[in-house]
């Protein structure tokens, strides 16, 4: 009988133990995991333009802001003629050749084209690479240069440049080096990359940076076209005497709108 309930006081003890252990090791709810929506990155709609975007319905060339020689100081008045008037104009041309079968496409805007890439038939793909980039490009290009234009930038653009490369003159001697060494034809550009810091790029023939994720905020020309006529094969001149018509006004004009995203369309 001893033995009996020896049993059943061990067994009531044990069980309030393993209670007590089964209580005291229960798992702490926890909260649900909150996952943190990333900062959407603002679409790339107004590249062409720091207001508007590029139709592509159909495209368009648009005049030139000054005059063919007004921006002597770098760039001589035959060769603005025969980039504008031909170059540009046969992207344009083009552009709207190989959009001609596809009214869906013509309502994209151009910069829309370009990141969408895939969408594009294949048939048409390479030529609205090409064409759509080379109108896009030119647009921005035309209004990065000013006959006022030269000197050394101010306001916030001028802080980042010195917050990334530590000085405009190391900037510039950067943006030149990359531009001297793109092998052939192509740009070398300011961008705001997708980690939001700015960095010099380079791009072949005429992709823009918006294909690889970055906003272009300035860019030079290094097509032989761009400067030929004048500078023959010393590409390192012509990207030296460029900074005396750089409009930057316009250019941190271009940094604002994407920084703030006061852009609309």
């Amino acid at each position: 009988m001893i033995g009996f309930w020896r049993k059943k006081i061990v067994f009531f003890f044990t069980t309030i133990v393993l209670t007590i252990l089964l209580i005291s090791h229960e798992p702490v709810p926890i909260a649900e995991a909150q996952t943190s929506t990333p900062t959407p990155t603002r679409p790339f709609a107004t590249v062409a333009y720091p207001n508007r975007s590029l139709s592509a319905s159909p495209a368009q060339l648009a005049p030139l802001p000054y005059a063919y020689g007004a921006l002597g100081k770098a760039i001589d008045a035959e060769t603005m003629k025969l980039h504008h008037d031909a170059h540009h104009a046969s992207y344009v041309k083009n552009l709207n050749d190989a959009l001609k079968q596809y009214p869906d496409l013509q309502k994209r805007s151009v910069e829309g084209l370009l990141v969408n890439l895939n969408s594009v038939p294949e048939n048409i793909r390479t030529k609205v690479r090409n064409n759509a980039g080379g109108h896009l490009n030119h647009t921005i290009f035309w209004q990065l240069m000013s006959p006022q234009g030269g000197g050394q930038p101010s306001g916030a653009i001028a802080q980042e440049i010195n917050k990334t490369f530590g000085s405009f003159d190391a900037f510039k001697k950067q943006f030149n080096a990359a531009g001297a060494a793109r092998f052939g034809s192509g740009w070398v550009w300011l961008v705001r990359n997708p980690q939001k810091q700015l960095q010099i790029v380079t791009t072949a023939n005429q992709d823009n940076p918006i294909m690889d994720g970055s906003y272009p905020i300035m860019g030079n020309d290094l097509w032989e076209h761009a400067y030929y006529l004048k500078y023959r094969n010393r590409r390192a001149e012509y990207l030296d005497n460029w900074w005396n018509v750089v409009n930057w006004p316009q250019i941190n004009r271009r940094y604002l709108s994407f920084s703030t995203g006061r852009s609309s369309n």
